[in-house]
């Protein structure tokens, strides 16, 4: 065990230190927005009768790695697969890189291997919910269009 800061923690997996699935690298992300836990208290004090909604990450293969959608993301499908009995399987021939030059609104997480992960948001987060930092472990830059 080791406590690490969010900051922290993201440095340790970007140097494969450390491990974590996507879902907890998007909330460390989120959670680098607070400089202390007073901060993250007063925020979640004041957001917390706003409201919460389900959602579920779908998985885009790519050509080159994969790409989890995320809702508001303009390739998120219309009806998410909540349960896993749709067995939703969505891929494309096309690399991580076109995919994101071609998009243009963005909530998706990047994977190109297991500590190789990038953050993109630029849609408003429902219910008064603060987005992720975005971070990028491979310095790949796909931001001209955010």
């Amino acid at each position: 065990f080791q406590w690490s800061s969010p900051p922290e923690a993201i440095e340790r997996f970007k140097s494969q230190e450390i491990w974590f699935p996507p879902p907890q690298f998007y909330e460390l992300c989120r959670l680098c927005n607070f400089s202390s836990l007073g901060e993250l208290q007063q925020f979640s004090s004041a957001r917390a009768l706003e409201g919460c909604e389900r959602w579920m990450p779908v998985m885009l293969s790519a050509a080159d790695g994969f790409i989890q959608l995320l809702p508001g993301d303009e390739l998120y499908p219309a009806d998410p697969d909540y349960t896993g009995e749709k067995k939703m399987v969505m891929s494309t021939d096309k690399k991580v890189e076109d995919l994101m030059k071609e998009g243009g609104i963005f909530h998706r997480i990047v994977i190109k291997n297991t500590n190789n992960l990038a953050i993109y948001v630029n849609v408003q987060a429902k219910y008064k919910h603060i987005n992720p930092l975005m971070m990028n472990c491979d310095n790949s830059d796909y931001n001209s269009r955010l």
